[in-house]
């Protein structure tokens, strides 16, 4: 809804005796989620959180949220349910937008969903469900764990790439070239934990080896002791 509709709302319906209008557009950007009737409503509530002054960006969405909330539908989602994120104007989910995620925890306005680089707690308007089938739901799940075990922080930007374009894909399944990336990233990684546990067992060797050695000589400087 255009913010020059939603003033003119507020202009009209809110309570004159106030007078505590709008002076910007992001300060009503907010209010463009709920139905005109509602908005004035949200509006005054967002004036009274401010002291009566002309309220900040932040306080008309918590404002908003606030009636979302109480005029929202039950959380219909179910566990194992594969959604897609809507980031919408949304700040803390950039870079979420399109990604599928998995509901591994249904609360009373929001799903725990699992991604492709970790677990968010997603507000229902900011989900879409993809409406799958429960076998098609179990293969999403298989990749999705799958690229669980390739994903890390250290990975290099280009493999972070190539494994945020499979969690936005829109389909349950993988095609045949997404599947060989997918598997030379997995092989890939077991031979790092290959040669890592190799690291870790020829270290411990060593370390043994020299223990052994002082123990030997502490024998031997204690035969000769006596």
């Amino acid at each position: 809804m255009d913010a020059a509709v939603i003033f003119d709302n507020l202009e009209q319906k809110c309570d004159r005796s106030d007078h505590i209008l709008p002076t910007n557009e992001w300060q009503i950007r907010p209010l463009s989620k709920l139905d005109p009737d509602i908005q004035p409503e949200a509006w005054e509530q967002a004036v009274e959180s401010a002291n009566g002054k002309v309220p900040s960006h932040r306080i008309v969405k918590d404002a908003v949220q606030r009636i979302m909330e109480r005029t929202q539908v039950p959380n219909t989602y179910q566990l194992g349910e594969v959604c897609q994120i809507l980031a919408k104007d949304n700040p803390e989910l950039r870079g979420k937008g399109g990604c599928w995620g998995i509901v591994s925890q249904v609360n009373e306005f929001s799903c725990t969903v699992k991604t492709w680089n970790g677990e968010y707690t997603v507000g229902l308007q900011h989900l879409k469900s993809h409406n799958y089938l429960p076998a098609e739901c179990e293969q999403m799940q298989l990749i999705s764990d799958r690229i669980s075990q390739v994903y890390s922080d250290s990975l290099e930007e280009t493999v972070k790439s190539l494994l945020q374009s499979l969690g936005k894909v829109n389909r349950p399944y993988l095609t045949a070239v997404e599947e060989k990336l997918l598997k030379v990233l997995e092989s890939e990684i077991r031979v790092q934990i290959f040669y890592f546990i190799k690291f870790i067992f020829d270290y411990q060797t060593v370390i043994n080896y020299f223990r052994n050695r002082k123990l030997l000589y502490s024998l031997r400087c204690t035969r000769l002791s006596f």
